[in-house]
């Protein structure tokens, strides 16, 4: 596997020699200081051109980069063709295990949407083209206080979204609540645990995609807690796992709404669990609720 410095050596070095190349950013998780360095980090790069369509159009300059396993074009979706004269990029992954994430963007996109990202990083710039940005942070992504809409918002939506997995666990309808529950109603647990998270750090931290670092600042016993609702593909273990999370949103909530002095609505939160519980129980026969 070639090494981090390799990578870089590489990356400049084709800038560096093609002067339709006016400059090199990155962003990601490789100018995040927070985010522990390993092996699987792509190199989110982006050269910002004079023009993109000549390495489009060609695109077998990117063999340079190495022998690859797969890629992805992802400006080539049919249903999406997006702005290819301002921004194109290619995915790939190599033989060795890195991977780059590669874009060109023209200039004035660059020099108009480059200090939009807070994780960004000038590697070069050949004319100083680009705006002064501030040292690389993770602050665009820091946890934002919720409004007292918001908290309502986000309670209300996961007690209304349980209603759908009940019917389809009586249904035993397996794909359609995995879906339901681990996208919609998930996603509110998640913002409710993340604003204990913003609470306990004054807002001053990121959890990660998809909450993957709320571990370093919940209590082992609450990280558990919520590892314990991903359920399996069963209809016993799928309503365990729903009573768990329905005890660890509320628990959080009610937290969260006095440590901000909002007001927890309780009864809506014990409505929806005496539902759940109803459909529980509901025979299979049964031809009315």
């Amino acid at each position: 596997m070639r090494t981090e410095q390799e990578m870089f050596d590489l990356i400049l070095h084709t800038a560096r020699e093609d002067a339709r190349i006016r400059a090199v950013y990155m962003n990601g998780s490789r100018t995040n200081k927070n985010v522990p360095k390993d092996i699987f980090q792509d190199y989110d790069i982006v050269y910002v051109v004079t023009e993109t369509k000549p390495f489009i159009e060609d695109k077998s300059w990117i063999d340079r980069f190495g022998e690859r396993l797969f890629m992805q074009y992802p400006d080539e979706c049919p249903d999406d063709p997006g702005d290819k004269e301002n921004v194109y990029g290619w995915l790939m992954q190599f033989a060795d295990g890195n991977r780059i994430d590669l874009h060109v963007e023209s200039i004035p996109h660059a020099k108009e949407n480059i200090q939009n990202d807070s994780l960004c990083m000038i590697l070069l710039d050949k004319d100083a083209i680009l705006p002064p940005i501030p040292e690389s942070n993770d602050s665009d992504y820091h946890i934002q206080k919720p409004s007292p809409a918001q908290y309502h918002s986000v309670c209300n939506e996961f007690w209304w979204c349980l209603d759908n997995v009940a019917k389809g666990l009586w249904r035993e309808e397996i794909p359609y609540v995995q879906d339901m529950l681990n996208f919609p109603v998930r996603k509110q647990l998640e913002k409710m645990l993340s604003w204990k998270i913003g609470i306990l750090t004054g807002f001053s931290v990121s959890i990660g995609k998809s909450g993957k670092y709320m571990y370093k600042w919940l209590s082992e016993e609450e990280w558990n807690a919520y590892l314990e609702t991903y359920p399996a593909g069963t209809v016993d273990a799928i309503w365990t796992a729903v009573e768990k999370m329905c005890r660890l949103f509320e628990d959080t909530a009610v937290w969260v709404g006095h440590e901000l002095s909002y007001v927890y609505n309780a009864a809506e939160g014990s409505s929806c669990r005496q539902f759940l519980l109803r459909v529980k129980n509901l025979p299979k026969d049964a031809v009315e609720i």
